[in-house]
């Protein structure tokens, strides 16, 4: 799956299927539709399936979506794209959710979002000797993010992720 913000991303969506035309930038078709309807796009991208190609779209908006914001959206994106034929090659199912209980963090606002949750963050090279960091986000700028570990205090550079996600833990008050 491509990501947005977080680690090596591609410009757009094209995975690579044969097409006419010049490359689309999806990113921006879906995030243009759902911004409209008040949401965040968290994230989008091809995924393969038991040989089907599905363009996974995950939507958020403070307070959380429930399933009316997520069908209406389903549907105005879906319409968007097939208007615009701005999705390249073979057909494709479009999945429009949310995040779920563990939320990907993907642009600097989500982590700013979540100071003071638990955060899995993982590096493409190794940071103090490993590459998988778990704690509680301290702090989060323009730059990277503060994480509070076992270990101490480690500052981690957004360019350096591979990917961060919030960590749901049971039994605790939120």
């Amino acid at each position: 799956m491509f990501h947005l913000n977080v680690g090596r991303r591609p410009r757009s969506f094209y995975d690579g299927s044969s097409f006419e035309g010049p490359e689309v930038e999806l990113e921006g078709v879906i995030r243009s539709v759902v911004e409209e309807d008040g949401l965040e796009l968290v994230e989008a991208g091809f995924v393969r399936e038991d040989g089907r190609r599905i363009l996974r779209v995950t939507v958020d908006k403070e307070g959380g979506v429930d399933l009316d914001a997520i069908a209406a959206a389903s549907e105005r994106v879906s319409r968007r794209l097939d208007a615009t034929g701005a999705v390249p090659g073979p057909r494709y199912t479009l999945e429009v959710s949310s995040p779920g209980l563990e939320r990907p963090l993907r642009e600097p606002r989500h982590f700013v979002r979540h100071v003071g949750s638990k955060v899995k963050a993982k590096t493409v090279q190794p940071v103090d000797g490993a590459r998988s960091h778990v704690g509680t986000l301290a702090s989060a700028d323009d730059q990277g993010f503060t994480l509070v570990t076992e270990h101490g205090e480690l500052r981690l550079r957004y360019a350096d992720l591979a990917s961060a996600r919030t960590v749901f833990e049971w039994g605790v008050p939120r």
